[in-house]
């Protein structure tokens, strides 16, 4: 992928490309911030899929809302060490998957990782 940044061009190799982490509490602006930097540089950054044992809200689409898989499912993938981070609310586990991550960098994107504050405690290299 090719990158401009002040006028001159640069090749970037996305895989080596951390993750961007929005985190912040309610009402902080994360909403803002993620809608203008996909809107102003959706050619650059994108959300990874996150995964949840909660199930589906009328209306959303596994595989773009979140991955929907049992606990079971989710516990055995964070034991194998597939999660970069995960947190538990109302009773359902909720994280992101390294492959969820690399899908994104290896569609030429950097991955934005909008993350609440207990998941970013969990974060793993």
């Amino acid at each position: 992928m090719r990158m401009k940044a002040g006028g001159l061009s640069t090749l970037i190799h996305m895989s080596a490309l951390r993750p961007l982490v929005i985190c912040g509490p309610s009402g902080s602006g994360k909403s803002t911030l993620l809608k203008k930097l996909l809107k102003d540089f959706g050619d650059y950054f994108a959300l990874c899929v996150s995964h949840t044992t909660r199930k589906p809200r009328p209306g959303e689409v596994n595989g773009k809302d979140y991955h929907f898989i049992s606990r079971d499912e989710m516990e055995q993938a964070i034991e194998a060490g597939e999660f970069i981070e995960y947190t538990e609310f109302s009773g359902n586990l909720y994280g992101t998957s390294k492959k969820s991550v690399r899908d994104v960098q290896d569609q030429g994107q950097i991955c934005i990782l909008d993350i609440e504050i207990e998941g970013v405690k969990n974060i793993k290299n």
